[in-house]
This record gives structure tokens, sequence and C-alpha cells, in this order.
């Protein structure tokens, strides 16, 4: 919403400045490995100080991300849990949404693991390898349980562990629920917490152009320009299994519930279409809301599964950042274990949940998981580079995997009345769905 009022204003959006950043790192990055190409000792020392001048914009932005993980996280899982009250007051509809939201993200983090295995579009970048090889210390599957549980919340705070992180905040929200109003203060002074990191997000952010830029820059610059064929390939990983997503996932989903495939065609277009142009699932929610309710199923479903899967059900931006985060790894020459592999999509699966308000979010949750694995950060630059191509895609899935939840739960509910094509059509021409 944002990036629409400053478009507005008559100024480049925040989707803008980025591509404007990416494309002159190119253009940087390609001029600098030109001018002082690899292996020519009189070009040594000013191709040395070009790349640390580029790799440290870069360094600045990624520590800038860093700073927020632990308590945007912390925050937004606490007041997705407690705040609404999804813990007691789900009941026999809330369970099956959720038993419904997990099983159909699960497919989709597993069908981008195996297409990016499968494409591996990754492969070749020659990213700098700063971390540790994660195939040098591989972990037990005991050693793995363990490392769930945290010695303290503070040191996983402070060392960015994700999945220690997020075993505390749950734990922490499921025993703030259990104080009923006593625990009010508590999730009111975590929805503060949020606000103010939703914010602080947003001043980070206005420094992602330059950081975007200046990583780009750094890896054509030391890699060459044949390091743009790796992202477009991305970009095409993405939108091709995205599409598998659509057709081999949520239409025989449709199918097996006898979901009105037609009229739920029609009556999801314009949301679908406003979420991929916006990138934003919060702009196509009102739309959505009033085009399932039109549909045929009640309002109590409706005003319930729907902003529960905004939280609970992100299939677009799962399959996302599964795909994202090996491709990540790849970037870096990391040969990821099956076990490892395994271990990410958990780690996702649990970080995707209780963030879609917050701008960039994905890019967040990359950013954590890199971190948490060991994984070369300057790849997450490079995926945020080309990021709004992806979001268009991965938002409108979002909106159309919650619009077919709300039918599929209103559908289990045996509470469902199909509307007529003449209701419908009457409905579209007034413009109220």
């Amino acid at each position: 919403m944002a990036e629409a009022s400053s478009a507005r204003r008559g100024g480049l959006s925040l989707t803008q400045k980025i591509m404007l950043g990416l494309v002159l790192g190119v253009l940087a990055g390609a001029w600098a490995s030109w001018m002082y190409p690899e292996g020519v000792a009189a070009a040594a020392g000013a191709r040395e100080t070009w790349l640390k001048l580029f790799n440290t914009g870069g360094q600045i932005f990624l520590r800038m991300i860093k700073m927020i993980i632990g308590p945007l996280l912390f925050s937004t899982l606490v007041v997705g849990v407690a705040g609404g009250g999804h813990a007691k007051t789900v009941g026999r509809m809330g369970l099956r949404a959720i038993i419904y939201f997990e099983a159909v993200t699960t497919v989709a983090l597993f069908l981008g693991l195996a297409a990016v295995n499968l494409v591996k579009p990754g492969v070749g970048v020659n990213l700098p390898q700063t971390a540790e090889q994660i195939t040098a210390t591989p972990q037990t599957w005991d050693q793995i349980i363990l490392h769930l549980v945290p010695e303290s919340a503070m040191r996983a705070m402070s060392e960015n562990d994700v999945l220690q992180i997020v075993v505390f905040s749950l734990v922490f929200a499921l025993a703030l629920g259990m104080l009923g109003e006593k625990g009010k203060v508590m999730v009111e002074w975590c929805e503060t917490l949020a606000e103010v990191m939703f914010k602080f997000t947003n001043i980070v952010m206005k420094f992602a152009p330059v950081g975007v830029g200046a990583a780009v820059a750094a890896t054509i610059a030391r890699s060459g320009v044949g390091v743009l064929v790796n992202l477009i390939w991305l970009i095409g990983t993405v939108y091709v299994t995205t599409a598998l997503f659509l057709a081999g996932v949520l239409l025989p989903i449709a199918w097996f519930f006898k979901v009105p495939i037609r009229k739920f065609v029609k009556m999801v277009r314009e949301p679908a279409l406003i979420a991929f142009s916006t990138t934003s699932s919060e702009a196509a929610l009102p739309r959505a809301l009033e085009a399932m309710e039109r549909l045929g199923c009640p309002r109590r479903i409706v005003s319930f599964v729907l902003p529960l899967g905004y939280t609970f059900n992100l299939d677009g931006t799962t399959l996302f950042l599964s795909l994202a985060a090996i491709f990540v790894a790849q970037a870096g020459g990391m040969h990821l274990t099956i076990a490892h592999q395994l271990t990410m999509m958990l780690t996702l699966m649990l970080t995707s949940k209780g963030v879609a308000g917050v701008p960039r979010a994905a890019t967040v949750i990359l950013a954590a998981t890199a971190a948490q694995f060991n994984l070369p950060l300057e790849g997450v630059m490079l995926v945020f580079g080309v990021d709004a191509l992806m979001d268009m895609v991965r938002t409108m899935t979002n909106v159309i995997g919650n619009c077919l939840a709300t039918v599929v739960i209103s559908k289990w509910e045996n509470d469902f009345s199909e509307a007529s094509d003449e209701d419908l059509d009457q409905a579209l021409a007034r413009g109220e769905a």
C-alpha cells in the first residue's frame, strides 16, 4: 500500500527502486569485471578495492536484515497464536482448517524442493564461500531434535537461531493463551512490538535498493554477467512450478471436494488479479471476502478461514521459499544432504507462519533460514534483486489458495449454498464481487 501511495505522488515505488538498483548493480559489476579482469596482476589491487566497496554495501543491508529477525519472529508468532485466540477458539472448524493448511503448504514446500533439485538454477553462480561448508559437520537425528529446544531464549535471540526462536515463541504463546484475561496485557505488548517491527522493517527496506545493487555488482564483478542466466532460470522455475501446483494440487483438491470450479474461477479472478498487480494479499482481501460469500460460503466461515489462511496458508510463499533456499545453497556451491534439506523445510514451514503483514516478508524469512543453515547471504541478495517478478505470482497463489480453502472448509462443514450463475453475474455487474 505504501508503494501505491508513492506512485500516486509521482515518486518511484520501492519495487521500482529495487529494480533500478538491480540494473545499476549489473552495470557496475559488468564494468568492474571488464576493467579489472581476474588473473591480471596489474588490475588486482583495483579489482580488490571495488569488490570490497561492493561487498560492504551489501553486507550492511544483510546485517540490518539479521538485526530484525529475532524480535520480528517472536512478536508475530505470539500475536498469531495467542492474540487471535487460535489455540482456544478454533474448535472443529478451526482444527479442520489448520489440518488442511498444513497439508497443502507441506505439498507446496516439497514441490518447490523437487523442482529446484531437478532444474538446479543456482549451480554455477560461484558465490564466495564465507561460511563453513554445511556438510562438514552433519547432524544426526537426535542432535537435530535436541537443537530444537533452546537452553536460553536470550542466546537463541542473540544468535538468530530461528528454530529455537520459533519453539520458544510457540510455547510462550500457548502459555500466554492459558492465562485468559490476565494475558491480554502481554498480548497487547506483543502486538505493539510487532507493529514497531513492521515500521522497523520499512526503515530497513529503504536501504534495499543500495544493498541489492551493491550485492549484485559484487557477484557479477566476481563471476561475470553469466550469473543473470541463473536468475532467469530461477524466475522461470518459480513460475512453472507454481503453475504445476495450481494445476496438480489445488485443482484436484477442488475436484475432490466438488467445488464448482467454473463459478469459483469466475469469482476469484478479480481478487487474484489485484494480488498479482499489487503484490499485496491485503489489497485483495476485501474483494476475496465478498467473492467467497457471494459464491455460497457462509459469512461465519469466510470471516474466519480467509484471515486465518493469511497467517497459516501461504501456498505461493512456502513454495517460493523452499525453491529459493536451495537456490542459495546451490549458488554457494554447497551440497545439502537429504537430512539437511528436510530440516530446512521444517524450519521454513514454521517460520513462514504469522509474518504475512510484514513488507517483503519472504525475504526476511529466507535470510533467517540462510543464516540458520550457514548459507551464503549474498545469494539472498541475488534473489531479492529479482524478487518483484516472483512476488506477483506467489501473492496471487496465496490468495487463490486461501479462497479455495474457504470453499473446502464450507463443504467440509456441510454449509455451502452454491449461488446460481444469474446471481453471480448480477453481483459482478453491480461490482459487489
